[in-house]
């Protein structure tokens, strides 16, 4: 019998269940294509960005105001489009654990992607069966502290965990009152969580003894 210190486990996506960097690389460059502007990013550029709200990332990669309504738009629209069928790919282990915490949990995510990231995620993986809601910041336009705090109001989380690869993941979910775990496979580093997975299997060995 599991004794579980949590009852819920809030996953971020991107760093911490799979890598899509170089298909969101694919999109931007498609919008710059279709917007006939000037402009290009690197992986690198995107990966320094993971973690950070669309708006953000724009103003650091592009900051032309002239632009940036129909250009977040016309973005948006080639995700959406696109990356059901780019994808990314799963770190090792996700595929394996997911269902088993699944067993033992209530699963959700948290990120601050396009509106329909997460759900692109679960359908291209085929892991929506597994999670219980999702909520990105394009859905709602709250931080992910905003997003967690509402996830556990709705369905009535009495000890979640956020799971993620980045300080800003780290710091939101202290800002939610809740602890965090660093997946050390990530994009980013988070000097004070709570607790740290090297390996997926590492991660499910410490929710499942």
């Amino acid at each position: 019998m599991i004794s579980k210190q949590f009852d819920s486990i809030i996953f971020d996506m991107d760093g911490t269940l799979w890598d899509a960097v170089d298909s969101y690389r694919q999109v931007w460059l498609q919008t710059f294509q279709d917007l006939n502007l000037p402009g290009s990013v690197t992986r690198q550029q995107l990966i320094e960005c993971m973690g950070q709200t669309i708006d953000a990332i724009y103003t650091k990669l592009i900051n032309d105001d002239a632009h940036r309504s129909e250009f977040l738009k016309q973005l948006e629209y080639n995700e959406m489009h696109l990356m059901p069928t780019l994808g990314g790919v799963l770190y090792p282990g996700v595929r394996e654990w997911i269902p088993k915490l699944a067993e033992h949990y209530k699963l959700l995510m948290v990120s601050n992607c396009g509106s329909d990231g997460l759900h692109n995620f679960l359908r291209f993986t085929s892991l929506e069966p597994y999670f219980l809601d999702t909520l990105t910041y394009c859905q709602t336009k709250l931080q992910k502290e905003g997003n967690i705090e509402l996830l556990r109001r709705c369905h009535n989380l009495q000890s979640p965990i956020y799971v993620g690869d980045t300080e800003g993941d780290c710091k939101s979910a202290h800002l939610a009152g809740i602890p965090m775990m660093h997946v050390e496979w990530g994009f980013g580093t988070a000097a004070q969580a709570d607790y740290r997975a090297d390996s997926m299997e590492h991660l499910a060995g410490f929710f499942l003894s």
